[in-house]
């Protein structure tokens, strides 16, 4: 992530934490059994005879896709190897057995069906959400070299004042702010380090501070699905419903928010009510002491009048015509050009998520180029499925695999499945709002999944204050995961039915 801002040495630990347990022994010996029950069934589903599948007319280029599709489901909810590793054996694995540039004697369009376009593999990783996520990652790197960031911080929580629970409400608040716009990752570090003072202040024998613990993931995790870039599956959601060879859509960056930041401010509230309830402060006042000061120079403003220039064209891009996705380079390109992010910068920006989602991309690119999805739709019959079952099923298998796996493999893996679905059952689903009900829906499902310290970074960074038992934080995740989800898609139902 980037060194330059405040709780760096927060995410590094938490960053070789998770790198060292791959190489812990025990772990060794089990990702071995892992990998090989990943390999038995990828080569099964890769040979076998195709009448297996039930799917008239599947070619081998087909059946291919599938069992790749199997490796990285398997991959992915075992965490044998980092998600974005995974993803990288995605696209690989495509280019070699399922490409035109593919090992010639495995890749003879004339026995194996119709190949699929290399430079469309590759170009996942060229995507324009993948323009939005580094748009995102730009501004934020801009912002903590500035030190904006922090003094953002510091502005903004000052009209909270001093009063204990006004002050969880600040910083509720505040980092729901930030994970609109940055990682919720660097929020929840860079949030955790400014109560490092505040945790002094306080009694130990009180609840305060796990409140205050406690306040910085769930306002991380929900504030994320304020905008098109807070969170990966957001990002995801935006590109299946707005391909142009898909649903085509044209959610806007502007339209997102309208609906969704008013979700997000209720569900900070009702967090709010919650903490103070299961864990009440003893000491009714303290004083915030946030270090760092912005830097008052010419790149400074620039930085501040870009940001602000950014989001009023991503809010009013249905008014100027430019997309969110043009609108992210933009502040890439004034920050190189006036010397505030160097190459440097750039090697900080998190190149895994980008990975990550670039593997989702390239298998539902696979899924619909080599005619799999099409002949899904023919042979089985989605559209005898129940709107309302698709609807829960869909959000309960997000919901129960994020708190588990990476919410991004989670979205990566199920948002292609559901567009084959949604395009199979075409108006039934009008009922219940339309597609976007069902794709949003797993964005904000797993947003939502925030149960356990691995369910999210922000809930691990908050584990290892040591102030947070695994009980707390289950206790208050449940509770949240559950109304965001009901308000979530009540919100979704509402907003399809009017449209």
């Amino acid at each position: 992530m980037f060194k330059n801002f405040n709780g760096f040495h927060l995410v590094d630990a938490l960053h070789q934490v998770n790198l060292d347990r791959y190489f812990l022994p025990k772990k060794v010996f089990w990702n071995i059994v892992k990998a090989i029950i990943v390999i038995v069934v990828t080569l099964f589903l890769w040979n076998a005879p195709t009448s297996i599948y039930g799917i008239d007319g599947l070619n081998v280029v087909q059946q291919r896709i599938i069992a790749i599709f199997a490796f990285a489901t398997l991959m992915w909810i075992m965490e044998i190897v980092p998600s974005w590793a995974t993803s990288v054996a995605i696209i690989v694995m495509m280019l070699l057995f399922t490409s035109d540039s593919g090992i010639v004697w495995m890749c003879n369009e004339e026995k194996v069906g119709t190949l699929l376009s290399y430079k469309s593999i590759m170009a996942t990783f060229a995507d324009p959400v993948i323009m939005l996520f580094i748009g995102g990652f730009v501004l934020a790197i801009a912002a903590t070299k500035t030190g904006l960031d922090s003094h953002l911080a510091k502005v903004l929580l000052k009209p909270f004042g001093r009063k204990s629970d006004n002050v969880l409400l600040g910083f509720l608040f505040i980092t729901g702010l930030f994970s609109m716009f940055v990682s919720n990752t660097a929020t929840a570090a860079m949030m955790l380090t400014f109560l490092t003072p505040v945790f002094k202040q306080l009694p130990p024998e009180g609840k305060g501070r796990i409140s205050l613990a406690l306040s910085i993931p769930i306002a991380a995790n929900l504030g994320g699905m304020g905008t098109p870039i807070g969170t990966p599956p957001n990002t995801i959601a935006i590109k299946y419903l707005n391909d142009p060879e898909g649903l085509n859509l044209g959610i806007g960056f502007g339209e997102w928010m309208l609906f969704m930041v008013p979700l997000v401010i209720v569900l900070l509230l009702i967090s709010w009510r919650l903490l103070r309830w299961l864990f009440p402060f003893t000491q009714k006042t303290v004083e915030l002491k946030i270090e760092g000061n912005m830097k008052k120079d010419t790149k400074t403003y620039i930085v501040i009048v870009t940001f602000i220039v950014t989001v009023l064209l991503w809010l009013l891009d249905s008014v100027t015509g430019i997309n969110s996705y043009t609108v992210a380079l933009i502040p890439f390109m004034v920050f190189s050009l006036f010397g505030i992010i160097n190459r440097r910068d750039l090697e900080e920006i998190n190149w895994s998520v980008i990975w990550m989602v670039a593997g989702g991309f390239a298998l539902g690119y696979a899924l619909n180029a080599s005619g799999l999805a099409e002949i899904m739709v023919k042979s089985i019959p989605f559209g005898e499925f129940s709107p309302i079952l698709i609807l829960i099923l869909s959000g309960l298998i997000c919901y129960m695999l994020s708190n588990f796996i990476s919410n991004s493999a989670t979205a990566a893996l199920l948002m292609p499945i559901l567009t084959i679905v949604c395009a199979a059952m075409g108006d039934k689903l009008n009922a219940i709002g339309g597609t976007s009900t069902i794709l949003i829906g797993v964005a904000i499902a797993a947003s939502s999944a925030m149960i356990l310290p691995i369910s999210t970074p922000p809930n691990a960074l908050a584990y290892a204050t040591n102030l947070v038992k695994q009980n707390d934080m289950a206790k208050i995740g449940i509770i949240v995961g559950i109304l965001s989800m009901i308000l979530g898609y009540g919100l979704l139902y509402f907003i399809g039915t009017i449209r």
